[in-house]
């Protein structure tokens, strides 16, 4: 089972408390009983949006495909450019 979003935290916590409130304000009860069918009513309710809401889906990274045309031959100044990348490579980048 998937883990709750924080945005799922979020509005089903707010339902509740807004929820609770609107229905005591409305049905002004005052009894335990009253009050207790209340804040279940109000915890179905945020639960019900929590779990409505979509969860955290994760992108599916495709491998990328070889590429079609691979250059098959150097040419000597591709050498030379790569010779000289391999040579600055361990130097301090003031030393150029």
């Amino acid at each position: 089972m998937p883990r709750p979003t924080a945005a799922q935290y979020s509005y089903g916590s707010a339902t509740v408390v807004f929820s609770a409130l609107a229905m005591l304000l409305l049905f002004r009860t005052e009894s335990g009983i009253g009050v207790a069918a209340v804040g279940t009513a109000a915890m179905v309710l945020g639960l019900l949006v929590a779990m409505a809401l979509p969860a955290r889906t994760r992108p599916i990274r495709r491998a990328t495909p070889p590429p079609t045309a691979a250059r098959t031959h150097r040419t000597i100044e591709d050498i030379e450019i790569a010779a000289a990348q391999r040579r600055h490579v361990g130097e301090h980048s003031l030393r150029r």
